[in-house]
């Protein structure tokens, strides 16, 4: 407990002189924490009740995220990213700006989806459907860090129509780790088709089903790139069509 007060005493004392030495010298601070036991264990939360996403060997140095500490455990960003809560008393506090510790890096632009610790999200996509342009709002749940549930609700406009899209599918993320995870998605639903002028033709009802995947490209900040490509089967008890979409948007996980 002792350690435990002095290193947190040492955060303080850390994040209190760092906004100071950026005043005086004009220049960011960084704060950078140095594993000092053989092993650290990284949470997605802080406390011993969240899972652990990264394991930090004695040396490697984090950088502290915001400066801020939850009571003895501190919010630093992993090397691909990611958001950690490590315990203060497995690292010792370093500040550096031009002199930074051996091996000190910042995360870089890419960063694995938030899966793992996500429960829902949200994506909007643009693109084409069957040539015509289209657009699509998409929020998931998320049951597990490979596979979601998502509901969507899409509008293509024709020369001479527009057509509604609205179902339900699943996703399954073949690679939830990595920055650039490719997937699958399958789903059904129906498609109402409004025409402009009701007496040229008439509205129609179809049933579909589609299938297809795409890529997730992951950014920090939880911004994610979604470029997804599927093929669209039209149907009624009479007859039926495939269509090809292509469409990406942004979107994110929480």
């Amino acid at each position: 407990m002792r350690r435990l007060s002095s290193t947190a005493f040492a955060l303080s004392l850390l994040v209190a002189t760092a906004p100071l030495h950026a005043a005086e010298d004009d220049e960011d601070v960084d704060a950078f924490a140095k594993v000092t036991a053989a092993e650290a264990e990284l949470r997605s939360g802080p406390g011993v009740s969240h899972r652990v996403i990264y394991v930090a060997s004695r040396g490697e140095t984090l950088l502290i995220e915001g400066r801020e500490s939850s009571g003895y455990w501190l919010k630093v960003i992993l090397p691909d990213g990611r958001i950690g809560y490590v315990l203060g008393d497995t690292v010792e506090p370093v500040a550096a700006g031009p002199d930074a510790p051996e091996g000190a890096a910042k995360p870089g632009f890419f960063a694995p989806p938030a899966l793992q610790t996500a429960r829902g999200g949200f994506a909007m996509m643009a693109g084409f459907f069957d040539r015509d342009g289209y657009v699509e709002i998409r929020p998931a749940l998320v049951l597990a860090p490979a596979i979601a549930i998502e509901p969507y609700a899409g509008l293509a406009l024709q020369h001479d129509a527009k057509r509604i899209l609205f179902g339900v599918g699943g996703t399954l993320v073949l690679m939830p780790d990595w920055p650039i995870a490719p997937f699958v998605h399958i789903g059904g639903g129906g498609m109402h088709e409004e025409p402009n002028d009701e007496f040229v033709r008439s509205a129609a009802d179809f049933y579909h089903a589609r299938a297809g995947g795409g890529f997730l490209i992951s950014l920090r900040w939880r911004i994610l790139l979604r470029a997804e490509a599927n093929n669209t089967i039209l149907f009624t008890e009479d007859s039926y069509s495939n269509v090809q979409t292509y469409y990406g948007g942004l979107g994110t996980y929480f």
